[in-house]
C-alpha cells in the first residue's frame, strides 16, 4: 500500500500544493489546518508520516510533536521558515525525524520523505478486522477509505472521522455529545447530525430508512454492518 501522509500547516495554499505534488508521486494524503485537527485525525487513523509546520495558531508544531511522542512513534518531518540552528535543534529535540526549511525544492522534500519511510521498521501483520461491509459498500478502517461497488467514494475529514469512530465499535451507540467531542465539533452538535445525513447518502440504498447507520432514539447513533 502507498504510504499515508498527514500534512499539517495553516497555509491553505501550501497544503493544496503539497497535496497535489505528493499525490502525483503516489502517496495518500490527508491535511489539517492546525494541530488540534491533526490530533483528532491521528486519534483515528494510522499515518506513516506527518509533515508539520512549526508556527501555527494555537498549538505550535513543536508542542504538537512533543505531545505526539508521548504515545505515538509516527515519523515527523518539520517543514518551516524557521531556519536558524537553534530552531533546527529545537525541532529535532521535540521528536521530529527531519527538518526542512522553507522555501524548499520539492524534489528534496520527496527524497527526505522516502529516506524516512525506508528507515521505518515494517510491522508484522496483525490479525485484526480492518474492513467492514455495508451492502454494496466496504470501509477500510486503517486508511479511512469508503468504496461502493469497488469505486472509491469521497469523504470529508469529518465524515471520515465519524465513520471510523462508529466502525471501530459496530453495534455500540455513540451519543451526539461523544461524537462531537471526538471530532472537535462539541460546540456545534448540529454539525454531527448534518454529517451523519451526508454519510447515509453515501452508504445507504435508502437514506431515509437507514439499515446500517441507525439513529437510536434518545441515545445517539450506531453502525450495524453486515
Amino acid at each position: 500500500m502507498n504510504a499515508h501522509i498527514l500534512v499539517v500547516d495553516d497555509d491553505t495554499r501550501l497544503r493544496v500544493l503539497l497535496s497535489k505534488y505528493l499525490k502525483d508521486n503516489g502517496f495518500k494524503i490527508s491535511t489539517a489546518g492546525n494541530a488540534s485537527i491533526a490530533s483528532n485525525l491521528a486519534s483515528y487513523f494510522k499515518f506513516d508520516l506527518m509533515i508539520v509546520d512549526v508556527m501555527m495558531p494555537g498549538i505550535s508544531g513543536l508542542d504538537f510533536t512533543k505531545n505526539l511522542r508521548k504515545s505515538d512513534n509516527t515519523a515527523v518531518l518539520m517543514l518551516t521558515a524557521m531556519g536558524e540552528i537553534n530552531d533546527r535543534i529545537n525541532g529535532l529535540e521535540s521528536g521530529a525525524d527531519d527538518y526542512l526549511v522553507k522555501p524548499f525544492e520539492p524534489k528534496e522534500l520527496l527524497l527526505r520523505i522516502n529516506n524516512i519511510l525506508k528507515r521505518i521498521p515494517k510491522e508484522k501483520e496483525k490479525v485484526v478486522i480492518s474492513e467492514i461491509k455495508m451492502g454494496e459498500c466496504s470501509y477500510d478502517l486503517k486508511r479511512g477509505e469508503l468504496y461502493k461497488n469497488g469505486e472509491r467514494i469521497h469523504l470529508s475529514p469529518t465524515e471520515s472521522m465519524l465513520l471510523n469512530i462508529v466502525a471501530s465499535a459496530p453495534g455500540k451507540v455513540f451519543s451526539r455529545e461523544d461524537l462531537g467531542t471526538k471530532t472537535g465539533n462539541d460546540n456545534n452538535l448540529r454539525t454531527i447530525d448534518v454529517q451523519i445525513t451526508r454519510l447515509r447518502k453515501k452508504i445507504e440504498n435508502d437514506p431515509k430508512t437507514p439499515k446500517y447507520l441507525q439513529t437510536i432514539r434518545g441515545q445517539g447513533y450506531s453502525l450495524l454492518p453486515d
